[in-house]
């Protein structure tokens, strides 16, 4: 019987999903190897990425119940089971890059888990390298995970911060977790002021962002990038039109852009913008209050459409619904199986491992 060129093999092989990827490792022991190729592994995801395909959504019910939704059908939910099994500990995803999800427990474990594939791991353990003066005094963690190019590793950010009394500064560290050597490392000290007890940082080209304030005393939120590749950290400008009004403000990470959800009050009706960072921010979306689902709860962009016409949002913690971009219609999105209130992310299906790719 003919076979088909390895080339020709190779390009099929991009176009298929993980779990298709994973089952056919068993055709041939060539087929086995070309799927477990690192170069295979990145042309794949590559693949994934810039065709929007082999997308999920993973929602965390009730702190450690997980489920997928695939992104092309929007029609079920599948449960997962997360690194700890059927304990009950509660875990948060404090970041997602290229199919790997970093997750943090209630004991301060980090683990990074490849839904997909189902590998998971441990991070080791790192000593905080300042004592706190006193147990009453208030602690801030900040995390983010996310991938270098620079390095071609995945690393994690962790920025710790003590606060004194009346919001004064005591002593702050930031570390990074490289993947590529397993091992945390110290990096400069930032310059600005960790205002809640734990943060997230979201990735988006290349960089990881948070809200901070620039003083204690300061009752404007500030926007602050680090770059995985120089490790340096730097504010970002917001919004003009930003500064001077009231708002509640959040981030987002959507299409690989950064995303701004703002919520004002404007004439008596509520309005949320959602902007996004390209070369410089633009408005994306402005909904007033007679335009909304459920007068205005939580709002959060999740990710476009493939034709980039649709918006995928998430409603107050328990329905997704699709925005359409030019007529400003909003279509409500039936999921089978949907808890009654979760988190969500999205995350691409890979098969990039735990291990070093060389």
């Amino acid at each position: 019987m003919a076979t088909l060129p390895h080339e020709m093999t190779i390009e099929i092989l991009l176009r298929l999903s993980v779990k298709d990827l994973l089952r056919f490792k068993c055709v041939s022991k060539t087929w086995c190897s070309s799927i477990d190729d690192p170069d295979f592994i990145k042309l794949h995801l590559s693949h994934s990425v810039k065709t929007n395909t082999n997308h999920s959504l993973i929602l965390r019910h009730c702190e450690y119940h997980f489920f997928s939704v695939n992104y092309d059908s929007l029609k079920t939910t599948q449960r997962l089971n997360h690194p700890l099994g059927e304990q009950k500990t509660p875990m948060k995803i404090l970041g997602s890059c290229n199919g790997l999800l970093a997750l943090i427990d209630d004991n301060g474990r980090i683990f990074l888990w490849n839904p997909s594939t189902r590998k998971s791991q441990v991070l080791p353990s790192t000593e905080i390298e300042f004592s706190s003066p006193s147990i009453f005094f208030p602690r801030s963690t900040y995390c983010g995970f996310g991938y270098d190019p620079i390095s071609d590793g995945y690393k994690l950010v962790r920025m710790v911060q003590v606060h004194g009394k009346n919001n004064s500064y005591l002593h702050s560290e930031a570390k990074v977790y490289s993947l590529r050597s397993n091992s945390w490392r110290r990096i400069k000290d930032f310059c600005f002021y960790l205002s809640f007890y734990r943060e997230f940082g979201f990735l988006a080209d290349n960089a990881l962002y948070w809200m901070v304030l620039k003083t204690p005393q300061s009752g404007n939120k500030s926007l602050v990038g680090f770059d995985l590749g120089t490790e340096e950290f730097r504010f970002v400008e917001l919004p003009d039109s930003c500064l001077n009004k009231r708002f509640c403000m959040n981030m987002k990470a959507m299409g690989g852009y950064l995303c701004l959800i703002t919520t004002y009050t404007e004439f008596n009706d509520d309005v949320v913008d959602i902007w996004i960072m390209k070369e410089s921010w633009i408005k994306l979306i402005s909904w007033k209050k007679s335009e909304s689902i459920l007068g205005f709860p939580i709002v959060i962009p999740l990710a476009f459409s493939k034709s980039g016409d649709k918006v995928l949002f998430s409603i107050a913690l328990h329905k997704f619904v699709w925005y359409d971009l030019g007529s400003k219609r909003v279509e409500n999105v039936g999921i089978r199986g949907l808890p009654s209130s979760f988190d969500v992310d999205l995350y691409v299906e890979s098969l990039v491992p735990l291990t070093v790719m060389l």
